[in-house]
């Protein structure tokens, strides 16, 4: 794909899609849940699609047209063993979260994805379910998938996790929910909070004490409506555009503002945005508001400890925004980008380098040094299949002087699936 390069303003409303993250759960707490849940804004994308196909193969009926969805929920223990095997697509959070259900369900499951899936560590989550009582395998030994997993009764366990992850949170969470007693989780740093937010909402308990999380179950679940703010992170590439394409406005309604998530805005405020948020509302469940940035002058900054898993993310889009801010640009302790679709490390370094931005990678992070004019002769620039990594170039490309093509472009669809028809219609 050729993308549109040196655009000379951004002007607009743009409606981002549905929050993927939320999204996912919706299905999920629907499933096991006793009733019908509706969920309005849902996100369409390829990542939530193979969640409902999950959980189709288990006996759940889920009607979805477009970004409505109503799931028949089958209660607690409902779920049917399925005859076919689980597909998770390239959707890490799909397989992460499954798990973590099928832990407490007295079957037995065989659980696949993609290529970028088969690279990605799935024992981080697996450990804690096999301390439960999970019987799972698997490529080295339950690390990798194909996972086989038998669940049943467990045991609850406090867990002391070594990374702050809301999907290794969620996963144990899910299956404590179906577990006899109180299954609990500590983890180094405050991680997205979207899990305990929803099983609340979905008339559930959980008890949050500092760093720790815990559910005492077996818990019932009723079904319930849902309103799904727009995703932050598919937010954030416009965010930036708007900051650093010249002679821009641009807002973004409807955007979810958890406070676990919103990690882009305080990194945009630190580095001297023109950024306003207004129309802030259901603060109780999903806080959402609408947010307008403007063409600013950025100074670079630092960004590690406890504000990586707040913006994890968005760092591939956060890299190509310190290369527009004067200075030296530091991002530390998120050598979780290795895990992601990509190792986000290498590919955004390896993909800005070749519009001419001075970026080196360091073990946990990179240095950014700023600010660059990018430009390119005939660059080709490659997603590597990585949605998050398709986005920052196509926004890097609107500040970059020559010709740039796009491989593989369509891994937007994972998550933002009218992505470019968005970004055109700002320019």
């Amino acid at each position: 794909m050729q993308l549109r390069t040196n655009v000379s303003s951004l002007q607009g409303i743009i409606h981002v899609p549905g929050d993927k993250s939320i999204s996912h759960r919706a299905v999920m707490l629907g499933a096991i849940a006793h009733g019908t849940t509706t969920i309005e804004n849902f996100l369409p994308g390829e990542d939530c699609l193979s969640t409902i196909d999950c959980f189709r193969k288990m006996g759940v009926v889920i009607k979805q047209d477009g970004s409505h969805v109503v799931v028949e929920g089958k209660g607690q223990g409902g779920l049917q063993e399925p005859s076919d095997i689980l597909h998770v697509g390239n959707s890490g959070t799909t397989a992460r979260l499954l798990l973590g259900i099928l832990a407490g369900c007295p079957f037995h499951a065989c659980l696949i994805g993609d290529e970028s899936i088969a690279k990605r560590p799935m024992g981080r989550v697996t450990k804690p379910l096999k301390m439960m009582g999970a019987r799972i395998d698997g490529r080295e030994h339950g690390n990798y998938t194909p996972i086989s997993i038998r669940g049943g009764e467990l045991q609850p366990i406090h867990y002391e996790s070594p990374v702050a992850s809301a999907q290794v949170k969620s996963a144990i969470l899910l299956a404590g929910l179906a577990t006899d007693g109180t299954t609990a989780v500590t983890e180094p740093n405050r991680s997205r909070d979207h899990t305990e937010r929803m099983i609340r909402l979905f008339g559930g308990n959980v008890a949050v004490d500092g760093l720790t999380v815990a559910v005492t179950g077996p818990q019932q679940l009723a079904g319930t409506s849902i309103y799904v703010p727009g995703d932050i992170s598919s937010a954030a590439f416009f965010l930036v555009a708007g900051a650093v394409v010249p002679n821009s406005e641009i807002t973004l309604k409807n955007v979810g503002l958890n406070p676990t998530r919103t990690g882009i805005i305080d990194v945009l405020q630190k580095m001297g945005a023109d950024i306003t948020i207004a129309n802030v509302r259901n603060e109780q469940t999903e806080p959402f508001g609408d947010i307008t940035v403007r063409t600013s002058r950025l100074a670079a900054t630092e960004i590690s400890g406890e504000l990586i898993p707040r913006l994890i993310d968005e760092i591939p889009i956060i890299a190509l925004l310190a290369t527009q801010a004067e200075g030296t640009t530091v991002i530390k302790d998120a050598s979780e980008l290795k895990v992601k679709e990509t190792n986000r490390i290498d590919t955004v370094v390896t993909e800005l380098r070749k519009l001419g931005a001075e970026i080196e990678a360091t073990e946990d992070g990179m240095i950014i040094h700023g600010k660059s004019a990018l430009k390119a002769e005939k660059a080709v620039v490659d997603s590597h299949g990585d949605h998050r990594i398709g986005m920052m170039l196509a926004i890097a490309a609107c500040i970059t002087k020559g010709a740039v093509h796009l491989k593989r472009p369509e891994a937007v669809a994972v998550s933002y699936p009218a992505f470019f028809d968005h970004l055109h219609s700002l320019i």
